[in-house]
This record gives C-alpha cells, sequence and structure tokens, in this order.
C-alpha cells in the first residue's frame, strides 16, 4: 500500500512536470464562473502548490470512482474489492485522460467522481426501494433518533442523488446531458436536485466573476484543430476547413443524441446504471462543440464494461444471447485502453478518438440484471378455485 502511493504521487510529479500545469498557470479567468470562484483562493498560492493541490483533489476522486466502479464487478467474481479497485485506479492513472487532466491542470477527473457518486445514489435508492417493496419497514419520514441516523438514512437510500451532476454542470457545463437523462427515464427528483444545484451554484458564480460564463467558448479553440476529437471536429476536418458545417454538425449531432439516450434508457431499464451513465458520458463527448483528450474520461469505465461482459459470457452469465464473444469484447477492450495509454498527439492525426467514442456509443454492452432497477410487481393472492364436486344424477 505504501510503495503504491509512493508510486502514484511520483506519477502525479511526473505528469505535472510533462504537461507543465497549463490551465492551473492561465488562471481562474478562463474558467466557468463557478469553477472560477472555487478555485480563485489558489491564485494566492504559489503555482506549484496550487497545481499539487488540484492533482490531489482529481486523484482522490479517480481512487473513490474506481471503488465505485470497479468494486462490486469484483465483488460478483469472488474477489476482494480494495485491491480490485486499487488496481483499477492506478491502470486509469496511466491513461492519457487522466494523465491529461491531472497534469494540466484541470477539473475533469474531479467532475467525473462527481458524476459517479450520483451513480452510486441511484443504485442505492433503486435498492431501497426493491428493499421497501419486500420488506416494508418504519417510514422514512419518521424524524431521526440517533446523531447520525439521518446521514446513514441518506447514504441508505441515495437522496443526494442529483447533487453531483449539478455541481458537475456549474463547474463544466458539458456534464448537463447528464441531467437530460435524467428526465428522459423520468427520475424527477434526482433531476430537479441536479437542476436547482446547477442554477444556484451558476448564479452564485456570476456574482463573483461576471463575465466569466463566455470565458471557456472564448477558449474553444478552432474547431478543426486535431486535437478536437469530438463530432464537430471530425467533419471539420473530413471537410478539410476550420470550421464544420453548421447545419451538418447538428443533424448527426441531434442523431448521435438520440442514440445514446435510448441505449441509455435500455441499460438503465435492464438495471445497469454503469453503463448508462457511460453511455451518456461518451454522448455528451461526442456532440460537444470541443473536446479534447483530458475530457475523454468515460472511456475508461467503457473498457471495465467490456472486460466484465467477456468475463460474464466465460462463466455463462449470459441471460440472452450476445451480438459479440467473450474474446470479441475481450479484444475491443484491449484496443480501447491500447488507445488510451499512446499520447493524445500519437492519435488525433487519424481521428482514433473520435471513431472509438463513436463506435462504443452504438456498441458498448450493457450487463442485464447488475442492479435490478424496477420494483418487483406484488400482486394480490387470488384465493385458489376449488372444482366443484358434481353430484348424483337426477339430484
Amino acid at each position: 500500500m505504501g510503495l503504491g502511493c509512493l508510486a502514484a504521487l511520483w506519477a502525479v510529479g511526473w505528469f505535472l512536470q510533462a504537461y507543465g500545469g497549463q490551465a492551473v498557470a492561465a488562471g481562474p479567468s478562463e474558467l466557468p464562473p463557478v469553477a472560477a470562484a472555487l478555485l480563485t483562493p489558489l491564485s494566492a498560492l504559489p503555482l506549484a502548490t496550487a497545481a499539487w493541490l488540484l492533482a490531489l483533489a482529481g486523484l482522490t476522486a479517480l481512487v473513490l470512482a474506481a471503488f465505485a466502479l470497479a468494486g462490486p464487478v469484483a465483488r460478483r467474481y469472488g474477489r476482494r474489492r480494495g485491491p480490485a479497485a486499487l488496481v483499477a485506479a492506478a491502470l486509469a492513472l496511466l491513461a492519457e485522460p487522466v494523465r491529461a487532466s491531472i497534469g494540466l491542470g484541470h477539473l475533469d477527473v474531479v467532475v467525473f467522481g462527481l458524476i459517479v457518486a450520483d451513480v452510486v445514489a441511484l443504485r442505492r435508492a433503486a435498492w431501497a426501494r426493491r428493499r421497501a417493496a419486500w420488506w416494508p419497514g418504519p417510514a422514512a419520514s419518521r424524524p431521526p433518533r440517533g446523531r447520525f441516523d439521518g446521514l446513514r438514512r441518506c447514504w441508505s437510500t441515495g437522496t443526494w442523488g442529483g447533487a453531483g451532476i449539478g455541481l458537475a454542470t456549474a463547474l463544466a457545463g458539458g456534464p448537463a446531458v447528464f441531467i437530460l437523462y435524467l428526465l428522459v427515464i423520468r427520475r424527477w427528483r434526482p433531476a430537479m436536485i441536479a437542476i436547482g444545484t446547477a442554477t444556484t451554484l451558476t448564479l452564485g458564480g456570476l456574482l463573483v466573476e461576471p463575465g466569466g460564463l463566455l470565458q471557456p467558448i472564448d477558449h474553444a479553440g478552432a474547431i478543426g484543430d486535431p486535437a478536437n476529437q469530438s463530432l464537430a471536429g471530425l467533419l471539420a476536418r473530413l471537410y478539410e476547413s476550420a470550421s464544420t458545417p453548421v447545419l451538418v454538425w447538428l443533424s448527426f449531432a441531434a442523431l448521435l443524441l438520440a442514440v445514446g439516450l435510448i441505449r441509455a434508457r435500455a441499460a438503465h431499464a435492464d438495471g445497469d446504471e454503469i453503463a448508462a451513465f457511460t453511455l451518456v458520458g461518451l454522448t455528451g463527448a461526442a456532440i460537444a462543440p470541443v473536446t479534447t483528450s483530458h475530457e475523454l474520461v468515460w472511456l475508461l469505465p467503457a473498457v471495465l464494461i467490456l472486460l466484465d461482459a467477456a468475463a460474464r459470457i466465460r462463466v455463462g452469465q449470459r441471460p440472452r444471447p450476445q451480438r459479440f464473444t467473450g474474446s470479441g469484447y475481450a479484444a475491443g477492450a484491449f484496443i480501447a485502453y491500447l488507445l488510451v495509454l499512446l499520447p493524445a498527439g500519437w492519435t488525433a492525426g487519424w481521428n482514433a478518438y473520435a471513431f472509438t467514442v463513436i463506435v462504443l456509443m452504438n456498441a458498448l454492452p450493457w450487463r442485464p440484471a447488475v442492479v435490478p432497477a424496477r420494483l418487483p410487481v406484488r400482486r394480490p393472492a387470488v384465493p385458489a378455485r376449488v372444482p366443484a364436486i358434481p353430484g348424483p344424477r337426477g339430484s
């Protein structure tokens, strides 16, 4: 454990040196208003100290997300949750999206961790509803008895669901697509919490940074830049233009949005909330005007899902026919992870990230019955019909 922590800190230091912490050096003026307001106190610190604090926040979010995503997968196969999550976090730390986010001083890994917190909330809410359907207990509205009773109830029922997405939307803007997903699956309470959180924080941030709302657009860069791996950047390069045809981009973006949300809703209906959120994250990366390598963190849970799908087929947990074999899913996971290991400059020229995101949006499997998301139907007992005994003839 100690050697692993030292290795992680060494890797973080190497990332900061290799990428130069450019976002930290640019200062809060190039951030959305909420992120600028939160990071303004860091501007009073030395640049190296501020970069390390942001890097440690991203590393913490990555480890917690690994426990939430990889831990349940390990437990289903009889493995210990802790070591599997730490291995997953170490492998994710080597990937270009995490390297770039931590090294440049961006908040993408922190935003990813906030959204994963809502994945946990939705899963716990589904478990609580299922348990309440079968084992009715005391009313959830009763006042807490102990000092920490309210906190335990909040954790066990996932009532904070939506707050993470709302904060992530206020910090980055792009996670607003997850609010749309909550509305599509009719999770009204988390959706309203997310909207309220994002609106309140954004208005508060505008009071601190009134002109910060348009800063991310001003500094987005050229659409046709090879570093832009979104659909807009892909189309611009295909048309050999610095920008993309607006109507063409909007048409294809609307199509990808519809496909991503439909597949995410199907994954949610089958109980795989992780796959649903991953599909939404990939959809947001595809349809955004500008998506660089540090914004493609959702490729990492996609690799985990492919590995889990391959393992489920191998051990015979295949409740219905699959489009691909276990070896096909394993090969897809290997290729995707190998891609994110390479530096972005090696793959930007041939649009590798852009094509990978679009392919995963259409081919990523989900694991039916991973987490039950629908309530069991409790039908009233029907008394058995006793067959009539015919009487003697003539009676």
